[in-house]
């Protein structure tokens, strides 16, 4: 009989595999050869809605019928290694392989298996893919090929769940069954990535519960136990993989397996090099590994003390201070027990006085004190030395211990002279770069919008946009170029085009097709009319709140005025591009635009207009741009005027508001619980309510409810936000402010919600309540990226502040945003903008909203860069408030208060006397907890 296609495809969308199996076991052996071509050719030529619209996925069936029909390995190979048939091979029905195998009396079935395993990746690992080549292997009784795909997918495969008789297979039992064990496990240590997919936890049939660490380390064990696998073996293959490295938590079944193994001192010793490499720049844990290692090889006297003193120096200057407590508890054992080597060893102690933390250089400081009596005077000049890099009061013991003529020689017989007050230590930031050249031909157009699809910062809306209505306006023929980007629209866009608040979907379902002359449907056009009309009359009451709708979408709505006034007549040219890259618009460029609309006779259209007028500098203009304003007659031009004269919009009022956690449930999507209990935000209400500009009151209008709201998700970049108002940097901060404190008071919020931070630094406009808060959640955000955003803003508002005039360390009021980097206090005296934020950072730490640890990261790292007058700002600030919850962290601020007052001369500054009030009764306790040993430490710095 022969095979028709119809029948074939019919069963194949069915699920029929029975029947298609015996289709082909019926057929001869020619008519399966003969089928072969065409069932290449068809499924070459399927559409890709054929694949996901058939009852069944037909993958699988086409499958069966390859092993029917093919002639050849590699032929069957090349079909069944498609991407859109192998995502289904777990699928393929064991049965009817070995069928269609015996009826055919193939013999190339494990020739396929092979050419299919060769062709296993490591970028997608799937444990469906290895099954189905077992299959054909073992029917074709063929060892499988030993590469990083095959052992990556094998070990997938082993670690996917598996139950017999109602219960779970344990890790242990399936590789001791696996016939490929020996083969394929030492593999698995040699390959990258493995770790990753080591997850598998066994469940507790006893207990009822999930183990709470990995299987496999475990199950290694129990075979190596039983003499099923060489302990040598894998001791051997288990550190050579910690010497490989990974990330972090890929090697962490394996540093497990580690410390189950829990080497001799004998395999230790035949690994003392690999230790020795790990211990200064492996991952926290594995170099805790290394040093537990050579630890054991110290205690058994079988570890050379001149290696152990080379390896030494930069594990004490590693950042995590356990390893660091740990190396120099190692060598005051060794200092006791080899007093022949004490200079070699306090020296290398020494090493210890470079670590950024005040506390273990107290700690090498004591160890060297402890032991001082036995050093010559030769070693002792060249402690003296190392302890230049000594900070907070420790000099002053350095000088002590050492004795006046050792410190001679280094210069600071007395404690280093302290930097005067407000020495500036940050270069002033460069101003705003000047916007990119515009675009001038429409090839160019078409590149910049490929550009824009992928990266959607606010300078690239700004050269398309001004750049679509430039070359229109000139008659070039856009539609050629156009067309091609146009094609490609899905589904995804039509449906996203009822999402008015989606710049990209506007862009690509409205403006492009009307830029072309393309009919729009009638839904659509009368949705961007309705948005441009509603924008003219909008007002507070009916303005959304929800932050995530910021600005408006001012983007958005431009797009939309586009969208609906490109063939208007004469065709005006944008007027709202901005001159630089942070949004501003120069006064004089503008005036010169609305020169030019008055002689050609047009008039600019009505949101572009208002945008432009909202990018003008706060700064008074010159008096020949005054002049010239006060010339135009033209209706634009004569409000252009009045908007100079009037001094621009004026800023809006601040206000700090606080959500708490409802107390009653709801219902919905509104009742789901993120677990915040407060955050604190802030709304804006309008200075004025009869300003000229249509979009002025929603603007700088801004509320929140009683309590925390789901996670927001915008849509439009942050630079787009922050460039809609360039000069009114506080506003900018409110609409951004739920997006940023996501970062710091949720658990996993992700990433870049802070990147709006160096933006607000980069603006103009006063810095009050929301600039604060948001400075305050930035340097807390839970993501690095985040923080390293927030510390770029902080170091920019930091070098302004320096380079300003002086102002006084007084407290934080009611705040009531004004200009400048500092704001006003309840007086109306100015302070810096780090006691804002420092009161704020208070705020939050003391209830637990935000970590104090994140935060006392960024300032480090902002006091490393030269900021320690801010820092001392913020932390003289935010001290006070802290010391009664006493957070996590607290000592760590504590030290780098130290650090910062030091560097920017603060003892005897008002701060510092109204800060040692409180700061003595923490020092004055009982004990010495690092707490207590850190008030101690700051008071003697401020005391001094």
């Amino acid at each position: 009989m022969s095979i028709e296609w119809a029948v074939l495809d019919g069963h194949v969308r069915s699920g029929e595999y029975a029947e298609v199996a015996g289709l082909f076991v019926a057929a001869t052996e020619a008519e399966r050869l003969s089928f072969g071509n065409e069932l290449e050719k068809r499924i070459k030529a399927l559409p890709a809605e054929a694949w996901w619209q058939a009852k069944a996925h037909p993958a699988v069936g086409y499958a069966v019928a390859a092993i029917g029909c093919m002639p050849s390995a590699s032929r069957a190979a090349a079909l069944l290694g498609r991407r859109n048939m192998r995502d289904r091979w777990a699928a393929v029905p064991e049965e009817q392989i070995l069928l269609l195998a015996r009826a055919r009396s193939l013999s190339w079935l494990g020739d396929l298996g092979l050419r299919l395993a060769d062709n296993l990746t490591v970028r997608n690992v799937m444990a469906t893919e290895w099954r189905f080549c077992d299959t054909l292997l073992r029917a074709g009784g063929v060892t499988p090929p030993v590469t990083d795909g095959v052992a990556l997918s094998w070990l997938a495969a082993l670690h996917t769940p598996d139950r017999h008789d109602g219960r779970w297979v344990p890790l242990a039992d399936r590789l001791r069954n696996d016939p490929y064990l020996d083969l394929l496990l030492p593999a698995v240590f040699a390959c990258d990535g493995s770790g990753a997919l080591m997850g598998l936890r066994e469940y507790d049939e006893s207990a009822r519960r999930w183990a709470d660490v990995p299987a496999f380390p475990g199950a290694v064990v129990s075979l190596i136990a039983e003499g099923r696998l060489d302990r040598a073996t894998y001791v051997d293959a288990t550190v050579d993989r910690l010497v490989r490295g990974d990330r972090p938590a890929w090697l962490r079944p394996f540093a497990l397996l580690h410390e189950q193994l829990a080497p001799t001192a004998d395999e230790i010793a035949a690994h003392t090099a690999d230790y020795v490499s790990l211990l200064p720049d492996a991952h926290s844990p594995v170099a805790a590994i290394a040093q537990r290692a050579l630890s054991t090889l110290d205690a058994a006297g079988r570890l050379d003390i001149d290696t152990l003193l080379a390896v030494s120096p930069p594990v004490l200057l590693r950042k995590e201070k356990t390893l660091v407590k740990a190396q120099l508890k190692i060598l005051e054992a060794v200092a006791r027990r080899e007093p022949d080597r004490i200079g070699d060893i306090l020296e290398t102690v020494a090493a210890a006085f470079d670590h950024p933390s005040l506390d273990l250089q107290e700690r090498a400081l004591t160890l060297i004190a402890r032991h001082s009596t036995r050093i010559d005077p030769a070693v002792a000049a060249r402690l003296a030395d190392a302890a230049a890099g000594l900070g907070g009061d420790l000099p002053a013991r350095a000088a002590e211990l050492f004795g006046r003529s050792a410190v001679a020689a280094t210069g600071f017989a007395q404690p280093p002279p302290l930097a005067p007050a407000g020495l500036p230590s940050l270069p002033l930031p460069l101003p705003p770069a000047e916007m990119p050249a515009p675009i001038a031909t429409p090839a160019e157009l078409a590149e910049d919008i490929v550009v824009l699809r992928q990266d959607q910062n606010g300078v690239q809306w700004e050269r398309v946009l001004a750049g679509l209505v430039s070359l229109h306006r000139s008659g070039a023929d856009l539609a050629t170029v156009l067309g091609p980007i146009m094609a490609p629209r899905s589904w995804a866009v039509e449906e996203h085009l009822s999402r008015t608040d989606d710049p990209w979907a506007v862009f690509v379902g409205l403006t492009l097709p009307a830029l072309v002359g393309a009919a729009l449907p009638d839904l659509l056009w009368q949705r961007a009319v309705t948005a441009v009309q509603e924008s003219q009359w909008i007002s507070p009451r009916t303005r959304p709140t929800a932050p995530e709708r910021s600005s408006l979408n001012l983007l958005t709505l431009r797009l939309a005025e586009a969208t609906v006034q490109i063939g208007s007549a004469p065709m005006p040219e944008l007027v709202a591009t901005p001159t630089h890259v942070n949004g501003s618009l120069d006064a004089a460029v503008l005036l010169q635009r609305l020169r030019r609309a008055e002689a050609e006779g047009w008039e600019p259209w009505p949101i572009d207009f208002q945008q432009a007028l909202l990018r003008l500098p706060r700064e008074t203009p010159s008096d020949a741009v005054t002049r010239g304003a006060e010339a135009l007659t033209s209706p634009s031009g004569r409000q252009f005027a009045e908007w100079l004269r009037a001094g621009g919009m004026p800023d809006p009022v601040s206000t700090r508001v606080e959500q708490r956690e409802r107390t009653h449930q709801v219902a919905g999507w509104e009742g789901w619980r993120f677990g915040l209990k407060r955050r604190v935000l802030v709304d804006l209400e309008p200075a004025r309510f009869d300003g000229d500009l249509a979009i002025e009151l929603p603007l700088v209008t801004l509320g929140h409810p009683a309590w925390p709201t789901l996670p927001t998700f915008p849509v439009e970049p942050a630079d787009v936000l922050a460039m809609a108002l360039p000069h009114h940097r506080e506003a900018v901060a409110a609409w951004g402010l739920t997006r940023v404190a996501e970062m710091a008071d949720l658990e996993d919020p992700g990433a870049g919600g802070c990147s709006l931070l160096p933006l607000l630094a980069d603006i103009a406009g006063p810095f009050g309540p929301a600039m604060s808060l948001a400075m305050a959640y930035g340097l807390a955000a839970g993501s690095a990226s985040d923080r390293v955003a927030a510390v770029d803003a902080f170091l920019t508002l930091a070098a302004t502040d320096t380079h300003a005039a002086a102002v006084a360390g007084l407290s934080p009021g009611p705040a009531t945003a004004t200009a400048g980097t500092g704001a006003p206090d309840g007086a109306g005296a100015r302070v810096p903008f780090g006691t804002l934020v420092g009161a704020d950072l208070a705020d939050l730490c003391a209830g637990g909203t935000i970590k104090l640890t994140r935060a006392v990261s960024s300032l480090t790292d902002a006091n490393a860069a030269g900021a320690s007058a801010t820092v001392w700002a913020v932390a003289a600030a935010a001290l006070p408030a802290l010391f009664e919850p006493s957070p996590r962290g607290l000592p760590d601020l504590l030290e780098l208060t130290t650090r910062a007052a030091v560097a920017c001369g603060a003892p005897g500054s008002d701060a510092a006397k109204v800060l040692l009030g409180p700061l003595g009764e923490v020092a004055v306790r009982p004990g010495s907890s690092r707490l207590v040993t850190e008030a101690r430490r700051l008071r003697t710095v401020l005391e001094a």
